[in-house]
């Protein structure tokens, strides 16, 4: 064969690897050969075979003692714990109210019931379901809306929006009132039974809808199917109370004042002082993909079928940091959820950027930015925790945060997480704060229009 045949038969073997994109041998061959092998990745494999990558990956220079001083704290409280369910959502916004109501009163204190919120929670979230299947009935089950609802059609995670529209809709009551069950600190068995009848229920809605069956008749079935639901709710989570006597206590535990009757919507009203928390807030969040300074919304994404989507403004991390500490001054305490498992020293209960060097023990580098992140899945808003501290430099820049975690108080920092600002840049993504912390101007920006943005996006995890 002559060199130039030899030349045209590589280029076409060649053509045909590399369209066909599977590892070939001489690919493997060119893979095997980059291996630099010394003898230091021998020693390098045994003690990565033997032992944690993070152990091995800490960065001792910055394993200095933690720093634990807040040039501005808000006022200790009792950690809660969610344990082996996805609430943080809740549990962050109410660990807000209760602090809102220890600071208005001064001496009381107040444990709310997760169990009896989650309870309608996951009732909404399951008629979500069903009316979501019953409004794209005639829609094919590949459609990209259909699949959505049946691959989701229950979950334990959410946003502050939830507690809003919840508590809104059916109260609050105290935690003694209905105190929590195997099932809302361990969902998984309870979420996974539901939902396999969710989606039974939704077959046989579509077959309904596509039958020509009549709304009425639709709507009494979804009534049937619900109250299955509501039952297996109440036996796994307690039948949700409609009155209670409840007196309140003071720091120390002892009762105040003699027990009064309450609804879980007068209590509601009692121990926040309004109506309704929708109105009261602004959800800010830091997205570099789009543009800042504008308004989104999250279709589909709510927790019940007649309340309110998630919407936020987007806003640069330095206007954000400006609410979280008009906030924290005033000694309010805030919402607010991360990509909590980057970086994070679980030991000592802090997240920084420089607390595990990968790049060294692999040698290679990791060098996407945040936005990149996030549009590769990478990274995303997956914990709630609330927001309680923040300590300044001598130029009033902000060096590290508090939040109060919901893994009970025996972890971290006595229950407790603390967050250099550099790591707070990258791994902080939503804010909920009170509008009397926000600029004229932001508030105004919040009411325009807002880009409706679909819940797929890899940026609108639920937290959990």
């Amino acid at each position: 064969m002559s060199g130039l045949a030899v030349a045209a038969f590589s280029l076409t073997a060649y053509a045909q690897a590399a369209k066909d994109g599977g590892i070939s041998e001489s690919m493997l061959r060119d893979i095997r050969k980059a291996q630099v092998q010394t003898t230091a990745d021998k020693a390098l494999f045994n003690a990565i075979a033997a032992n944690s990558i993070d152990n091995l990956a800490q960065n001792h220079a910055n394993a200095v003692e933690l720093d634990t001083y807040f040039s501005n704290e808000t006022k200790t409280q009792s950690i809660t714990d969610q344990k082996q369910s996805g609430r943080c959502w809740m549990f962050s916004g109410m660990n807000v109210l209760r602090a809102d109501f220890a600071k208005k009163t001064d001496s009381l204190t107040v444990d709310f019931s997760q169990d009896y919120l989650f309870f309608y929670d996951q009732l909404e979230k399951a008629n979500l379901f069903l009316q979501g299947v019953i409004d794209c009935a005639k829609k094919p089950m590949d459609d990209e809306r259909v699949r959505f609802f049946f691959q989701h059609p229950l979950n334990d995670g959410g946003t502050f929006c939830g507690v809003a529209d919840l508590t809104e809709k059916y109260g609050l009551v105290p935690k003694s009132v209905m105190p929590e069950t195997f099932s809302s600190d361990n969902t998984n068995r309870m979420s996974g039974l539901i939902k396999s009848k969710l989606r039974e229920f939704g077959l046989q809605l579509r077959d309904m809808v596509n039958a020509g069956k009549k709304p009425a008749a639709i709507e009494a079935e979804k009534t049937k199917m619900l109250a299955t639901v509501y039952r297996m709710l109440s036996l796994t989570l307690g039948e949700p109370p409609t009155e209670f006597t409840y007196a309140f206590k003071d720091s120390k535990g002892r009762p105040v004042g003699e027990p009064k009757k309450y609804t879980p919507k007068t209590f509601f009203e009692e121990v926040t002082g309004k109506k309704t928390l929708n109105g009261s807030f602004i959800m800010v969040m830091n997205d570099p993909r789009r543009e800042y300074y504008k308004t989104y919304e999250v279709d589909f994404d709510r927790h019940t079928y007649d309340g309110h989507n998630w919407k936020y403004l987007n806003l640069p991390m330095e206007e954000i940091e400006k609410l979280a500490i008009a906030s924290i001054k005033d000694g309010r305490k805030l919402y607010s959820s991360y990509d909590v498992g980057k970086f994070l020293d679980r030991k000592r209960g802090y997240c920084d950027t420089e607390n595990f060097d990968y790049g060294s023990l692999f040698g290679t580098t990791f060098g996407m930015n945040k936005a990149q992140r996030i549009m590769t899945y990478d990274s995303g808003s997956t914990h709630a925790m609330t927001l309680t501290a923040v300590d300044h430099d001598a130029q009033g820049n902000p060096k590290k945060w508090k939040v109060e975690n919901s893994w009970g108080a025996a972890w971290g920092q006595k229950g407790c997480l603390i967050m250099s600002n550099r790591w707070f840049g990258e791994f902080m993504f939503r804010l909920v704060v009170d509008k009397k912390y926000v600029p004229e101007n932001l508030l105004k920006l919040n009411e325009q229009k807002p880009v409706m943005v679909m819940p797929e996006d890899p940026l609108f995890l639920l937290d959990e």
